[in-house]
């Protein structure tokens, strides 16, 4: 069904056909960025089983960033969806753009600023000058509503006074309006000056180091040498932009390996295509769609395509006359000469002639090198060939850069009757286009060129974000919807996960308890691994299947994951809230199960098979296993003289019995599990973890041998929790509620913070405590000190004594200072005064022992 804006509309789409007779697909519907809406899944394989997808990869200039990952781990999700939830067979092709505008501009600017390093290796009048003069070209082309008289000491007060609104999180020319992508372009300029001119405040009194002064002011500097150098650079030394590439290369297939996304099954690098590049162009031009300009470059003929009956912006025919766009698709190098000659301002670059210190390729036209769309086309037509199941990427680049890949690949696709003949009907070449929504922050997406992102190896690194934290969020919201950032979305993906987690260790507990008597999965051909037990009296059990259908409606819905985790997340909680003992041992490690092989599909798992139906929990919830031998020992132990300790709290004699029993038990579990361990690695005498079982079976020997009052087996017992397995890594978690053994699961970050938080609290409790006891011992201090006063002296000292001049035979006023008698109102006020103080001075007297 087409879809409006602006007055254009979508052209008509081709559904294609369901697969041979016979074979039966789930009823998978994919919102498609061709229709708007969401059409039914028919892959062009007719078995309906192989799938073949092609995803814009990076453009490797720099460090991926959260926004990158917002795209690649939600394609890795739906990927993992087709491929271990639905059981299609994948063909996953990812590109890597290694040569484009961006990349030529980037590895020029560094090969020259590490030239000029060079020759420049000590700070001196000639880098400061050249740091200035940088400095005002930046401000010039960039900042304009700066004066061009601006110096580096001067610039603070100027940009606040120029660019106050925006440094005020205002939009730059109106009240009402919310600062967008514009005032964040404008911001990352400010801040780049703002840098670079501490920097040369700082050079001239020769404070800094080169290296940090050209770190501080290499984004002033990396324009303004290449303004005067860059068409030095020899085009054939392809290793000036290589070695930017093959670098950021790796390093966003590191990031994205961190991040759990699978490797492509197919990757493709722009720079290995060169020819096959230039032969699919020259089909292009000889289809009749394309044509070359005199200095040796090519371009789409959007009007010749579409006079014969094709249709060119079938993402988002809206936006084809949106220059900015346009321009932004065609890259900052575009050269005015070749602009001038062509048809229609819409056409865009096939093939772009090199100028002088631009990379070069041979070709038909003159020496020269891809333009930024083709290159999609190009690869994926030679690995896909001549059709595609699905083609993805993040929204922003449906248009151009999308509806650009798919003329210009139906054009080459189309066959021609005869040279110059009328073609056949339009060629689709892709059948569902997917695209990511952007992640955001304050409402601005992330973006290199704004450079207001984190890097994914940052937040990583800083523990921001763990792989799955990421991951969970992203699940939370739809693939094609934007994401932003916000506490709200935090906690609840914190939330999400810690349910998940508590969950899975109880039944990995119970798993654990059961041993060989735990109910196994189905493992017979053609049996549901994860079928849920039938019992009328079960709780779970009509839940866990009612989730199970409702997940797979929701997956099937274009991959509704929200939905999902919500599903998920209520069948938890449902399970959580039953009655102790209510839920037979089989549904409970069903539900495991179950719930184990969707967080696998979803990729929240490391590299666990989803087809594992045996498996259950995921992977951070084990204790190591060195640990295992002597902490579940250990814990047993515990348990034991917790139970006695706190059931026969007045019965030491009892207590001690029942730790004696404990400690042989566990000695004799302990040493039996670890005989073999030990006699192979000869270090169990040094292992951490036998050191706090030792210590604490040793400890509770010693209590049981003096018959040790209850309350110290308890405090024993929380300073092994506490203290000795928590140093270790391993937490206990008492269940004293349902009376079942401790749990036994590692430290987390999540814990490690709830337990500072507990701890923060108490020391706020103890400090709140210790204020109010010191301020009760002043008020004491002041209350005897005040107690001590004779009531007959009381009024003849300090101020009062200044105040009146007669008193009777108690100390009581009768005249004012002046002669004028104590008015009567006045005296009865004082009478109260002085009877207060006398009662306070006898009972201070009688405390003293002097009544």
């Amino acid at each position: 069904m087409a879809s409006s804006a602006t007055g254009r509309t979508q052209p008509p789409w081709e559904q294609p056909p369901p697969p041979q007779e016979g074979v039966k697909l789930p009823p998978l519907k994919i919102y498609n960025s061709l229709t708007r809406s969401k059409n039914p899944f028919y892959p062009i394989d007719q078995q309906g089983k192989r799938v073949a997808w092609y995803a814009c990869g990076p453009t490797v200039y720099d460090d991926a960033h959260l926004g990158h990952a917002r795209n690649y781990v939600s394609t890795d999700i739906l990927r993992r969806i087709l491929k271990d939830y639905f059981k299609f067979e994948l063909k996953f092709v990812m590109n890597i753009t290694d040569i484009d505008d961006k990349i030529i501009l980037r590895g020029r600017q560094q090969h020259l600023l590490s030239q000029f390093k060079e020759k420049h290796p000590k700070l001196d009048g000639e880098v400061y000058d050249a740091v200035t003069k940088a400095f005002e070209a930046y401000i010039r082309k960039n900042l304009p509503l700066l004066p061009e008289s601006t110096t580096p000491e001067s610039y603070p007060a100027e940009s606040k006074n120029a660019y106050g609104r925006v440094l005020a999180g205002k939009a730059l020319e109106s009240d009402d309006g919310k600062p967008g992508d514009k005032e964040a372009k404008i911001k990352m300029h400010l801040k780049t000056c703002d840098t670079a001119s501490k920097a040369l405040a700082s050079h001239k009194s020769f404070s800094q180091t080169p290296e940090t002064f050209y770190a501080q002011t290499e984004d002033v500097l990396f324009p303004y040498l290449d303004s005067l150098h860059g068409s030095t650079v020899d085009s054939q030394d392809h290793g000036v932009w290589t070695r930017l590439t093959q670098r950021y290369e790796q390093r966003f297939m590191d990031d994205v390996r961190a991040l759990n996304c699978l490797d492509p099954d197919v990757v493709t690098r722009v720079t290995e295509y060169g020819p096959a590049i230039v032969d699919f162009v020259r089909k292009i031009v000889d289809n009749g769609f394309a044509y070359a300009t005199s200095d040796g470059s090519v371009y789409f003929d959007i009007d010749a395509f579409e006079r014969a009956g094709n249709s060119y912006a079938r993402l988002e025919p809206w936006n084809r006359g949106d220059k900015d766009l346009q321009a932004d698709g065609e890259g900052a190098l575009s050269a005015a000469k070749r602009s001038s000659e062509k048809r229609s301002d819409a056409d865009f670059a096939l093939w772009k002639s090199s100028k002088p210190g631009e990379p070069a390729w041979p070709s038909p036209w003159g020496p020269g090198r891809p333009g930024w769309h083709i290159e999609c086309s190009a690869m994926a037509s030679d690995v896909l060939g001549a059709r595609v199941d699905i083609h993805s990427g993040g929204v922003d680049l449906a248009f151009p850069h999308h509806d650009n890949e798919l003329a210009q690949s139906e054009a080459f696709w189309l066959e021609t009757a005869a040279k110059g003949g009328a073609q056949h009907k339009p060629h689709q070449w892709v059948n569902y286009f997917v695209h990511m929504g952007h992640l955001s922050i304050a409402g601005s997406k992330m973006s290199k060129s704004l450079k207001n992102f984190t890097t994914i190896r940052e937040a990583l690194a800083r523990g921001d974000w763990t792989p799955r934290s990421l991951r969970v969020v992203f699940l939370l919201g739809g693939w094609k919807d934007g994401v932003e950032i916000t506490d709200d979305l935090v906690k609840a993906g914190q939330a999400w996960e810690e349910k998940v987690t508590n969950f899975l260790l109880k039944a990995k507990d119970l798993a654990r308890e059961l041993g060989d008597k735990a109910p196994a999965p189905a493992t017979a051909e053609g049996e549901d691994p994860f079928a849920v037990p039938r019992d009328p009296d079960d709780p779970i059990a009509e839940p866990l299947q009612r989730t199970r259908d409702a997940v797979f409606a929701a997956l099937a819905d274009s991959f509704d994951t929200p939905a999902a985790m919500r599903l998920l997340s209520s069948l938890v909680t449902d399970a959580n809230a039953a009655p102790h003992g209510a839920v037979p041992a089989a549904t409970t490690l069903a539900l495991a199960r179950y719930l184990t092989h969707m967080v696998a599909v979803f990729g929240l798992d490391g590299t666990a098979d989803p087809a594992d139906a045996s498996r259950i929990g995921w992977a951070g919830i084990d204790i190591p296993a060195e640990a295992e031998a002597w902490v579940y020992p250990l814990s047993r132990m515990r348990d034991t003289v917790r139970r006695a300790a706190r059931n026969y709290a007045k019965e030491p004699t009892k207590v001690a019995e029942e730790a004696r029993g404990a400690v042989a038990s566990a000695d004799e579990v302990a040493t039996s599990q670890t005989k073999t361990t030990a006699t192979e690695n000869g270090s169990a005498e040094a292992n951490s973890f036998e050191k706090v079982f030792r210590d604490f079976k040793d400890e509770v020997a010693g209590l049981a041998s003096e018959t040790a009052s209850p309350a110290k087996y308890l405090s024993a017992c929380d300073r092994v929790r506490d203290v000795g397995l928590w140093d270790c890594g391993v937490y206990l978690e008492d269940r004293d509620q349902t009376a079942q053994p401790a749990l036994v699961r590692p430290v987390t970050v999540d814990l490690r913070a709830q337990r500072e938080a507990k701890e923060t609290v108490a020391r706020e409790k103890a400090a709140a405590r210790e204020r109010r006891e010191k301020e009760e011992a002043e008020k004491a201090r002041k209350r005897e000190e005040s107690a001590r006063v004779d009531p007959r002296v009381m009024f003849k000292e300090g101020d009062a004594a200044a105040e009146f001049e007669a008193w009777d035979e108690e100390g009581l006023p009768v005249r004012l200072k002046g002669g004028e008698e104590v008015s009567k109102s006045r005296k009865k006020k004082l009478v109260k005064e002085w009877e207060k103080q006398k009662k306070a001075f006898e009972e201070w007297k009688k405390g003293q022992g002097k009544a």
